[in-house]
C-alpha cells in the first residue's frame, strides 16, 4: 500500500515561506506525476503546481512566481517552496502521485498565513 506523507504545514506571517515536503512509502513502481493541491474552508479543490517525473513543471496563475515545486526521484519526493505567502494561501495542502494509473493521495497539511 503506498502511503503519501507530508510534512512542513505551520503558521507563518504574511510575507513569509514554507516548505512542504511529500514522501511516498512503499512505492515500487515508477511515480510519475506528482502535484500539490490546496484545498480551503468552502472552497473546491485546486491544483496548485504539478511536476513530471522528467521535471515538466505547471502551476496555478494564483502561485506563478511565489511557489516552486521540484522532486528527488531517488528519494520519491516532492517538495514545494512557498515564497512570498499571502492569507488567501491558507488552505490544507494535499500531494498526490500518479502510480501505474493509479492516484495516490496524501492525509494534508494545514498552512495558515496570517495577515
Amino acid at each position: 500500500q503506498v502511503q503519501l506523507v507530508e510534512s512542513g504545514g505551520g503558521l507563518v506571517q504574511a510575507g513569509g515561506s514554507l516548505r512542504l515536503s511529500c514522501a511516498a512509502a512503499n512505492s515500487y513502481f515508477t511515480i510519475n506525476n506528482m502535484c500539490w493541491y490546496r484545498q480551503a474552508p468552502g472552497k473546491q479543490r485546486e491544483l496548485v503546481a504539478l511536476i513530471s517525473r522528467g521535471g515538466a513543471t505547471r502551476y496555478a496563475d494564483s502561485v506563478k512566481g511565489r511557489f516552486t515545486i521540484s522532486r528527488d526521484n531517488s528519494k520519491n519526493t516532492v517538495y514545494l517552496q512557498m515564497n512570498s505567502l499571502e492569507p488567501e494561501d491558507t488552505a490544507v495542502y494535499l500531494c498526490s502521485a500518479s502510480i501505474e494509473g493509479s492516484v495516490h493521495w496524501g492525509q494534508g497539511t494545514q498552512v495558515t498565513v496570517s495577515s
